[in-house]
């Protein structure tokens, strides 16, 4: 994502690199480099005009502090004039005390149903809501059954009519039944077309007329650069939606979509799908995002998706077993499944300041750990407690099991003692502190 509008940004501000002051031939040699970068990046050409123009009048305006270099100063105008466009602060779902209805618009193929999916869970489960959803695509073959599945995966019920080919009738029995059972969240997923039809804005545009929900948001494939800013102008033009999201934002996208909508639509972008899992979702931080697209990294982002998995109870538990050197591989596939959890490891990685561009060449299979896990599920209980137990013929039966080879195993053991040598070694130098300071 973004990989090589970030590569042709930090191009450009190498133009001022060893300049001892701001002047006007020098900003504009590097921002008409800048507008090429965001022109590539397949950002709307007004908007990057806009852009650009704005960054020159406030980098001509100000003097260079004796702390930075003028490239310095040049990114954190960048940087903040990158936040203001994609929105400036985040902007979440709006949520009633009682039901609240939110209407998915959006065209085939945009990850519109399975987005409806992943909503639900992160409502379900970090605003405890207790959602229902709504089948109102009665076009698409199979698109019932679709979110019934993912339905079922997150534990939420679908209300829908197979025999009914009125969507807005549909609708309006959902917000019926969900007010009926107590449920304090419908999210209603509607058809989408391959091209933007009079016949389905219409439809649409009577959904929402009838159900009058509290939220309208549409969905939109990120790695359809300007088709996508265009169809969001056309939706937006006849629903008046209340915001955006993005979706394959992990994939091989130029990142135009999210640099332009804000300024087109003037709606925010409200989320933004990473990834095909239903936990992959994330609420859109503009200034995260423009950290992460000038190569600073998105450390906020990736701390908070530690958090997310860590266990204040577990954590205690598994320092008292490091400092007692019991430290298993029990507790080590734990750590295994709970960085699994966190997302895609590139992705990951890449939040980490300075990571990103040093690994954007770099492949990392997300089944990393599988010939790992294989080889650790393939010891016996005993065997993953006690490590010491493990002798040449216990390897070469752990081998075959986990259709590895004796030498895999090894390494594993090598770099598990290591692992464990040294979280006690730093469990100790914590203590060892803590001691001292009483």
């Amino acid at each position: 994502m973004f990989d090589n509008l970030s590569e042709r940004l930090e191009r450009s501000f190498k133009i001022l690199k060893g300049e001892g002051k701001i002047t006007e031939i020098n900003v504009a040699e590097t921002l008409k480099d800048v507008r090429k970068a965001l022109l590539e990046a397949d950002v709307n050409y007004k908007v990057a005009k806009t852009f650009t123009d704005t960054v020159k009048a406030k980098a001509l305006g100000q003097n260079v502090l004796t702390a930075l270099k003028p490239s310095q100063l040049m990114v954190k105008i960048v940087q903040d004039e990158l936040t203001t466009l994609m929105g400036g602060e985040a902007a979440q779902v709006n949520l009633r005390t009682d039901l609240t209805t939110v209407l998915m618009s959006g065209l085939q193929g945009s990850g519109k149903t399975t987005f409806t999916g992943k909503l639900a869970l992160m409502l379900k489960t970090k605003r405890n809501r207790k959602p229902m959803l709504a089948a109102c695509d009665v076009y698409r073959p199979a698109a019932i059954e679709q979110l019934k599945v993912l339905a079922e995966q997150i534990g939420v019920p679908v209300y829908s009519e197979p025999d009914s080919k009125d969507p807005v009738e549909i609708a309006r029995h959902a917000v019926a039944e969900a007010k009926s059972k107590g449920f304090d969240l419908l999210i209603i997923d509607t058809a989408g077309r391959l091209a933007i039809d009079e016949e389905m804005m219409d439809e649409i545009a009577a959904i929402k007329d009838t159900i009058k929900p509290d939220e309208t948001l549409f969905v939109v494939d990120a790695m359809t650069g300007q088709d996508a800013v265009n169809t969001a102008k056309e939706f937006n033009d006849r629903l008046d939606f209340d915001g955006v999201v993005l979706t394959k934002l992990d994939g091989d996208t130029r990142g135009g979509a999210a640099l332009s909508i804000k300024t087109v639509v003037n709606k925010p972008i409200k989320f933004v799908g990473t990834g095909e899992k239903l936990d992959a979702i994330d609420i859109f931080y503009p200034d995260r995002m423009a950290s992460r697209i000038l190569g600073m990294g998105d450390i906020v982002s990736l701390v908070k998706k530690v958090e997310e998995q860590y266990d204040e109870r577990e954590a205690k538990k598994l320092q008292q077993k490091i400092q007692k050197n019991q430290f298993d591989f029990n507790d080590f596939l734990a750590q295994i499944h709970q960085i699994k959890k966190m997302g895609n490891l590139k992705d990951l990685a890449s939040m980490i300041p300075g990571v990103g561009k040093a690994i954007k060449d770099i492949d990392i299979d997300d089944n990393a750990f599988k010939s790992i896990e294989a080889i650790i599920q393939s010891m016996t209980p005993k065997e993953r407690t006690n490590p010491e137990l493990l002798n040449g013929s216990r390897k070469q039966r752990i081998a075959k099991g986990s259709g590895t080879n004796i030498q895999e195993v090894n390494k594993l053991l090598k770099q598990f003692e290591g692992i464990r040598k040294m979280m006690k070694m730093m469990t100790g130098n914590k203590m060892g502190r803590m001691m001292m300071r009483r």
